[in-house]
């Protein structure tokens, strides 16, 4: 929900601009500093961002969104498994023109994805497909392509990061330094694999623009899901859990409607609660959202809440949804947990935060500095009085690094 100086807006960002009495009102009585989630030399995604405000060292864990996805969903990585996010994306015209194929329900995305399944994943002894391939379906528009010995070494475009761009110049390509297969290796070379990614990527448009469902879209003039678009490739990767780094930790969970938050939470050993209603989108359940994380917090240490709306609406360069989006958290899901555990005789601490900028003007990720807040009960308010980007640099946390986030949080 970060973002910056609006013209439209008389030059606040959104955070300044909307209202959000809740946030505010946790900011003045808490205390407040801003946190850099994407550590110089990683993209600014939300695989980074998130595992990097739980404190994690990237350089250390970081295998991309495809694996933390594929736990997620609950598929169990091989060791030879590549798992890369397959996202089904809208192309025009030789361009990208959304990231989440019209906004695709997972019903429809479901019907996708076996179809290529159907027509790409072949077994080893038939003469069509690929023996290496596994289509596997996720949430809305967001899906996992397994590659058997797939390198990771490979450059792929992240398609949310280039709207209205021609996809050509954009399909996969080998990282110089890992072009070849060394000796008795199970994986592929670098070039091999950008080579099988860049064929199924054309393959599926074929396939896809044939299907029913995209002709029944073209009749209506909706947009076509009519392109797969896999990136953020990676293995199984080795992580601690939560419990493992903060002692304080001895159980928690977490709440998303997001395969990737989902598969974060599952190698840091949270439980995934799934709510009814919650689609990633600005017409999720917040008041859903709200009660499972009350209810959690009745049973575990720690709870980790996310809401994916806000940037799903910065994609889209949606300004008004965007604001709307913000004011529901902050009344729909914020309040009811604050003025619920404001009730407890135990005492629960709340922190607030963007993982990083989606602004609605750039339609893309930009991995700045984002503004926090900590709140609990007897803690001593520092001079900050509204909670928003400009605000919070004053806030008396300053700016926080790396795992100095979590560190503060597990003080109280």
């Amino acid at each position: 929900m970060a973002d910056l100086p609006v013209e439209r807006l008389g030059g606040k960002t959104l955070l300044q601009y909307a209202n959000k009495p809740m946030m505010d009102q946790l900011a003045r009585e808490g205390r407040c500093g801003r946190l850099m989630t994407v550590p110089e030399g990683f993209p600014p995604g939300s695989e980074v961002a998130n595992t990097s405000i739980l404190g994690y060292d990237l350089d250390r864990v970081y295998e991309g969104r495809g694996p933390l996805e594929a736990a997620s969903i609950g598929y169990e990585m091989g060791n030879d498994d590549l798992a890369l996010r397959c996202n089904i994306i809208t192309v025009e015209n030789g361009r990208i023109i959304t990231h989440n194929g019209g906004n695709l329900e997972t019903a429809d995305g479901d019907v996708l994805i076996k179809y290529l399944n159907e027509k790409l994943a072949k077994p080893i002894n038939e003469q069509a497909g690929f023996e290496r391939v596994k289509f596997i379906t996720g949430i809305q528009y967001r899906h996992l392509l397994i590659i058997k010995g797939g390198n990771k070494h490979v450059i792929c475009a992240p398609p949310h990061d280039h709207p209205n761009q021609e996809w050509a110049p954009l399909l996969v390509k080998a990282e110089s330094t890992n072009t070849f297969q060394h000796a008795g290796s199970v994986r592929l070379s670098s070039v091999d694999t950008a080579k099988l990614l860049n064929e199924l990527i054309l393959k599926s448009q074929e396939l896809l623009a044939a299907h029913p469902f995209n002709i029944e879209r073209a009749k209506r003039g909706e947009r076509q899901a009519n392109s797969i678009w896999p990136w953020s490739g990676g293995y199984r990767p080795s992580m601690e859990t939560l419990m493992q780094r903060y002692p304080q930790i001895k159980t928690g969970a977490v709440i998303s409607a997001v395969d990737l938050i989902r598969g974060i939470g599952h190698y840091a050993g949270l439980g995934i609660i799934h709510v009814k209603g919650a689609t990633g989108l600005a017409n999720t359940n917040y008041e859903g959202k709200a009660e499972a994380a009350i209810e959690a917090l009745r049973h575990n240490d720690f709870v980790f809440v996310h809401v994916e709306a806000s940037d799903e609406a910065g994609h889209d360069g949606d300004l008004e949804l965007k604001l709307k989006t913000i004011e529901y958290l902050d009344q729909r899901l914020i309040a009811p947990i604050y003025k619920e555990v404001c009730t407890w005789k135990e005492p629960v601490c709340i922190a607030v935060l963007p993982d990083h900028l989606t602004p609605v003007e750039q339609r893309i990720h930009v991995g700045q500095a984002v503004p926090f807040l900590i709140w609990h009960r007897g803690i001593k308010p520092d001079d900050v009085q509204q909670y928003d980007e400009v605000s919070c640099v004053s806030g008396s946390y300053g700016l926080l690094l790396h795992d100095q986030f979590m560190q503060a949080f597990m003080k109280y």
